[in-house]
């Protein structure tokens, strides 16, 4: 059979399984699990969750607000908002307020000045939540955006930082790989799959994406330039407003494209940047690249962990298929996002031909971005070719998340940017990726768009 053909009718058996998950989704949705009234949260009224992480630290070290008053105030709106957003799963208020108690009885004896706590602790005293590694809903985002938290710590492989960061319009940087340690992760990431994982940080506020970056960098911070001073009007912008039109990706909102064509006319004739629109037409392959990323095997040729064998029980192997129809009748204890993953796993194997050809496609992609970025480049693109969906409506579109997968296959710095709200009150946003260890240029970016079109909207202010 003719390659081309051949290639065909694999885009077509993706559809159709892509199909078959998404009438998985739609039965979810219809049948299943609790009906969600259209809720928003309650205005925040408390003035310390309206400071950014870096604004707190600096209230605490200057003993102009207690810390035990500020972790208080976030316990308090966790009560308040969580039952309603379900964003948190452990709590851990007893231990927080003594150790916000511990550190104002530090701070009252005055042992050390503000810049040597500055230097030291740079966040004392700060309240942050850490997402669950196997979170796929967006908990931290939701958190964050909820003001239940203001700053929190992400996990990316395929989207998973920057996702929930625009469904939720707030920050989330995925960093260069290989600059954050990815320690402690679950589950853990194959050998060839571990610089492709990145941990990186979701705020509400873009001041706290470099400072945090710092924190958990640790010595890896070295590999980037975070002091070098950014000049925006000298960068070079370029944008694509959609991957190219491949048959596995919705088409993208006319929302968000609107959104992002306003950006690219403020840079234009408001900051006085070049601008630049490009096609590169081997984004359409975005999810291709990811799964070949996914399926490569490490220096001694074993195979990734697979999804499914997570799910083992004990040892005992799972039948994807088999707990499809169980769930169908109430019978399964796996849900319906982990099955639909299992399967789509098992249909996705690519052969080494396969992977030599995608290899040679992701390799080719690289160069053409990396030769256009340099050191002095931004790439805008879509964050999600829709916005925030509603629950079990990510089941119908599966391959959409290639949007951001696409820049972990390529090892690229991506920071998630919020653009303000569409009619409808959901968040709009916008990537802005650069060239390896480039990532102060897409922090730099954050800051002027947060600053231009007001970055995270509150809740109740819509």
């Amino acid at each position: 059979m003719a390659p081309r053909l051949t290639a065909r009718i694999q885009l077509l058996l993706l559809r159709a399984i892509g199909f078959l998950i998404g009438l998985i989704g739609q039965a979810a949705r219809a049948f299943c699990g609790p009906k969600f009234d259209s809720k928003t949260t309650r205005p925040v009224t408390e003035p310390l969750l309206l400071f950014s992480g870096v604004q707190l630290a600096k209230l605490i070290r200057q003993r102009k607000v207690k810390c035990i008053d500020v972790v208080q105030a976030y316990i308090n709106r966790i009560n308040d908002v969580n039952p309603l957003i379900n964003g948190i799963v452990k709590y851990r208020f007893e231990a927080a307020k003594k150790e916000a108690l511990a550190i104002d009885e530090r701070l009252a004896e005055k042992q050390e000045d503000e810049a040597v706590l500055e230097k030291k602790w740079p966040f004392l005293g700060v309240p942050l939540t850490v997402k669950e590694a196997f979170q796929l809903q967006g908990g931290e985002g939701c958190t964050l955006a909820a003001a239940c938290s203001v700053i929190g710590v992400g996990s990316d492989i395929g989207g998973s930082i920057r996702m929930p960061a625009f469904f939720n319009g707030i920050f989330g940087h995925k960093p260069s790989p290989g600059v954050v340690s990815n320690k402690g992760q679950f589950p853990k990431a194959g050998e060839a799959q571990e610089l492709f994982q990145c941990t990186g940080p979701m705020c509400r506020y873009a001041e706290d994406l470099i400072p945090m970056l710092r924190v958990m960098a640790g010595p890896g911070i070295r590999k980037l330039k975070l002091d070098t001073n950014v000049h925006l009007k000298h960068l070079k912008f370029y944008w694509m407003e959609h991957d190219g039109g491949s048959w596995l990706m919705s088409k993208v909102d006319q929302d968000l494209m609107q959104a992002q064509k306003k950006v690219v006319v403020h840079l234009e004739t408001i900051l006085g940047a070049s601008v630049q629109h490009v096609k590169l037409r081997q984004m359409k392959y975005s999810f291709q690249l990811w799964v070949m990323m996914m399926s490569a095997k490490g220096h001694n040729e074993k195979e990734p962990m697979k999804f499914v064998d997570l799910l083992c029980d004990h040892g005992k192997p799972v039948n994807p298929l088999w707990e499809l129809m169980k769930w169908c009748f109430g019978l399964s204890v796996y849900t319906i996002p982990s099955i639909g993953l299992a399967l789509l796993e098992e249909k996705m194997r690519y052969d080494s031909e396969k992977y030599k050809k995608f290899k040679a496609v992701e390799e080719s992609l690289y160069k053409e971005l990396v030769e256009m970025l340099g050191d002095d480049g931004v790439f805008l693109y879509p964050s999600h070719p829709t916005v925030a969906p509603k629950h079990h409506v990510p089941l119908t579109r599966p391959f959409n998340f290639a949007y951001t997968g696409v820049f972990n296959a390529l090892g690229l710095p991506v920071t998630q940017c919020p653009l303000g709200l569409n009619t409808k009150g959901l968040p709009l946003g916008i990537q802005v990726v650069a060239g390896p260890y480039n990532d102060h240029l897409t922090l730099a970016v954050a800051q002027y768009l947060e600053k231009t079109f007001g970055g995270w909207v509150c809740p109740g202010n819509f």
